[in-house]
């Protein structure tokens, strides 16, 4: 049977699973820092895929030792390179399983699991003092962003890292140092966009019901795979990324493009939470799987002397931005993964934003693009202004490792990367409900809406998933 609630069943569960999510865990881990000469034990937890693609990147550090693998479907193929790599490390199915037999032999994890299998694994890591590297975004809801952010604050010596390489890169130290020498300020607008094809383009936006059940592959853990949301069916279509096409498993364009596009603009231009998330556009949108294409219209209000500011998002293949005069050509950055299905395609433009301030337009990238002036004539003007930009000591994967052992700070912290991933969750409730939603920063409140306002939430988790909801 497909998991479906009813409108009124669902805001009922959910007011009491709000309730019970504030109860506190006495469960306290010992935290392990390795020494400067020492390698740091890694337990990797979902190898295939994008999974594989994390570990491969630790590891190619020096930095640390892969001790356990675990992924819910040992038997696939995608899980194969990564067991070949590696094939001394003991095998799980369950994490669970891992965590117990294999607790005292690991220092961090790194977290290449779906978008809502995030939460679980991380939560419990970090109750028994393990290090997180968790893919972005953080997770599938602002509820379980909001608990883990929480979690991590109540183990301070616990290092995080959410897995948005480009934050280690040249665009991470360029926007900073460009804020800090008063090149980029008085920001008002962005422009954001993504217009790559996604899985679900091929799709019947008329769809209305989840897909019929398939046969579970021998190898699989169907119920294992679905966690806390127990429910569904198998089908090929929920599984090997694409998941992500679907409301109740990920998050979209928005959450998976949105963190390698906005995070140094929301990070250093200090936008936290927005007051509200408008739909200008919504094209095949549906109830089941995220729409054709979308336009959203994220407001921040000011702070500490900037300027109010919008954030307009675009997804869909011919859903594009305004071209500002003397934008020239948009590149592509060669350090973007390409997807599991292949070879990235070519775009009428590239994924990126468009920065407006009072008397500058930049241009930039997504995941280690950096920006740039536009016009030319106005860049050239400013070169001589332009403040030395500081080297990477580290890529993302070094910096989470070198953390781990003491050497660094991470710069995709659970406190940076958090916010960052509710705003993504607030635009996905946006996109699943149309309309717009007025939201309060400081109470974490939905004010308009009060199914919006569930989302916030979600339906409660599966029975033997609540104890992972306490801090």
């Amino acid at each position: 049977m497909n998991h479906y609630l009813s409108r009124r069943s669902f805001l009922s569960k959910t007011a009491m699973a709000g309730g019970a999510m504030l109860l506190s865990n006495s469960v306290l881990g010992k935290v392990n820092l390795a020494s400067a000469n020492e390698r740091v034990n890694l337990a990797c937890i979902g190898i295939g895929n994008r999974g594989g693609e994390i570990i491969k990147d630790l590891y190619k550090t020096g930095l640390c030792n892969v001790v356990a693998l675990c992924d819910v479907d040992m038997g696939a193929k995608q899980t194969e390179e990564i067991i070949k790599m590696f094939p001394n490390a003991p095998r799980y199915q369950d994490f669970r399983k891992m965590f117990e037999e294999m607790g005292n032999k690991f220092d961090a994890v790194s977290i290449g699991t779906p978008d809502f299998a995030h939460f679980a694994i991380t939560m419990q890591a970090i109750d028994q003092g393990k290090h997180v590297y968790v893919e972005k975004p953080m997770a599938r809801t602002f509820w379980e962003v909001e608990l883990m952010m929480q979690k991590a604050k109540k183990f301070p010596k616990v290092v995080t890292q959410m897995g948005n390489q480009g934050h280690s890169e040249a665009n991470y130290f360029q926007f900073k140092a460009w804020k800090d020498a008063g090149i980029i300020k008085d920001v008002t607008r962005i422009d954001a966009h993504m217009n790559m094809p996604r899985r679900w383009h091929s799709w019947d936006p008329n769809i209305k019901s989840f897909p019929k059940g398939e046969p579970i592959p021998t190898s699989l853990d169907w119920d294992l795979w679905q966690m806390q949301t127990i429910g569904h069916d198998y089908n090929k279509d929920f599984v090997n990324g694409q998941w992500r096409c679907w409301f109740d498993f990920g998050m979209g364009a928005l959450g998976d493009w949105g963190a390698h596009i906005l995070d140094t603009a929301h990070e250093f231009l200090d936008l936290g939470l927005p007051t509200s998330v408008e739909v200008a556009r919504l094209d095949g949108h549906n109830s089941f799987f995220f729409p054709m294409s979308s336009t959203l219209k994220f407001h921040f209000a000011k702070r500490k002397g900037m300027p109010a500011l919008d954030i307009n998002w675009y997804d869909g293949l011919d859903n594009l931005p305004p071209i500002p005069d003397g934008y020239g050509v948009s590149g592509l950055d060669p350090n973007i993964p390409p997807p599991s299905t292949g070879k990235i395609e070519p775009v009428k433009l590239n994924p990126g934003k468009i920065i407006y301030s009072k008397d500058l337009t930049f241009k930039g990238g997504s995941h280690a693009s950096t920006l740039q002036i536009i016009p030319e004539e106005k860049a050239k003007d400013l070169q001589s202004k332009l403040p030395q930009v500081q080297q990477t000591p580290s890529n993302h994967f070094a910096n989470f490792l070198k953390a781990c052992k003491g050497q660094e700070k991470t710069r995709s912290p659970f406190h940076v990367a958090g916010p960052l991933s509710q705003v993504f969750c607030l635009g996905v409730i946006a996109q699943r409900l149309g309309g717009k939603i007025e939201f309060d920063p400081q109470q974490k409140t939905i004010t308009n809406d009060p199914f919006a306002q569930a989302l916030l939430v979600g339906p409660p988790p599966e029975k033997g998933w609540e104890q992972y909801y306490k801090v």
